[in-house]
């Protein structure tokens, strides 16, 4: 048995009360999805700047009502003190997802990208300490890396940030390092990497590349490869991220806190690899993309050439255990992108 299925045994018999930041959000939604399956009270905060209602509405019918019935929605901003503070109250672990995400929006709009991902980190850091919850867990990101050259990534080697989210994610793992040392505060930063799944927006201007792709193959819409196609992620399916937040959380031994992890699987995709692997799934519903070609366009400023991670880490401390490469993720997706935008094509 794994460290993870051992872990939801214990849960579901021993609630407790979780505050997950961005609830309304792709990981936050999840996070709350798996929380309220494993009979857990959980406080939920967002401003839906990212976020949708839907997403909460999709989460509740997945759902039964007596589980649904432990959510309590605080509609807040993390760049509010006080909001922060009243979704704290009696909260004894915190899921910290609340962010603005995407190099590409941190390029042309950094000012709010740094009053979100800073200020309003530091905000939710202060309320945590403040009501003495037992464990802050945060989204961090593989762009803490920068140009660091080397791979397969580990956490003690990063190079400069390439783009000012990347300076964000950054700022967040030295100020939980200063709470953990200057207040006996416990911190863990979860570096993400490439994360996809079900309730990923794929209509943001901003989109992830997986969600953006799926969406326009079911419309029969071109698809755009920023570079040669070389290029490639750890590309990291939900489940995995859910895993590592929870195993996070509750993990006991000092040596495991206040420390950063890789959140990944281990593997590089190339982005012509994914075109292909998207377009194959998605063949047999949609018989049009048979002949689907990508169109090649300049490389985007800001990105690595190539990310892989390193799990070792996780997996010795935390028991972390992929359960999804991605093909499986991919496959487990699909379906939830098919209905979700089965008004967009023929059936």
């Amino acid at each position: 048995m794994t460290a993870f299925e051992t872990l939801k045994i214990r849960l579901q018999s021993e609630p407790h009360t979780w505050l997950v930041t961005g609830v309304a959000g792709f990981v936050g939604s999840n996070l709350l999805e798996a929380l309220l399956n494993l009979n857990q009270r959980v406080v939920g905060l967002d401003n839906f700047a990212t976020g949708h209602r839907y997403n909460l509405s999709q989460v509740e019918a997945l759902v039964t009502p007596n589980q649904w019935a432990r959510f309590n929605f605080i509609e807040g901003d993390i760049r509010n003190l006080q909001d922060c503070r009243k979704a704290c109250e009696e909260v004894e672990y915190v899921l910290h997802q609340a962010a603005l995400g995407s190099v590409p929006r941190s390029l042309e709009d950094p000012i709010t990208t740094n009053s979100t991902n800073i200020s309003g980190f530091l905000n939710m850091l202060v309320a945590a300490r403040d009501a003495k919850v037992n464990r802050f867990v945060y989204a961090a990101s593989s762009s803490s890396y920068g140009d660091h050259p080397g791979l397969p990534k580990v956490e003690d080697r990063i190079g400069k940030p390439l783009s000012p989210y990347a300076v964000t994610k950054l700022v967040n793992e030295q100020y939980a390092d200063v709470f953990a040392r200057s207040y006996d505060f416990n911190a863990i930063g979860l570096r993400y990497f490439n994360l996809f799944g079900q309730r990923q927006d794929p209509n943001s201007a901003y989109a992830a590349v997986i969600p953006k792709w799926t969406a326009a193959m079911i419309k029969n819409e071109s698809i755009c490869i920023n570079g040669d196609g070389e290029t490639s992620r750890d590309f990291c399916y939900i489940a995995n991220a859910v895993q590592a937040n929870l195993l996070a959380a509750t993990a006991m031994a000092p040596e495991m806190t206040n420390q950063i992890y890789n959140v990944a699987v281990g593997d590089r995709t190339t982005l012509n690899e994914l075109f292909e692997a998207l377009r194959s799934s998605l063949e047999l519903n949609l018989p049009h993309l048979k002949e689907l070609k990508p169109k090649y366009l300049d490389f985007r400023a800001g990105d690595v050439r190539h990310s892989l991670a390193d799990i070792t880490k996780a997996r010795l401390l935390l028991g972390y255990e992929p359960t999804h490469r991605i093909y499986q993720g991919i496959s487990e997706a699909i379906p939830w992108y098919i209905a979700n935008h089965k008004d967009n094509f023929n059936e």
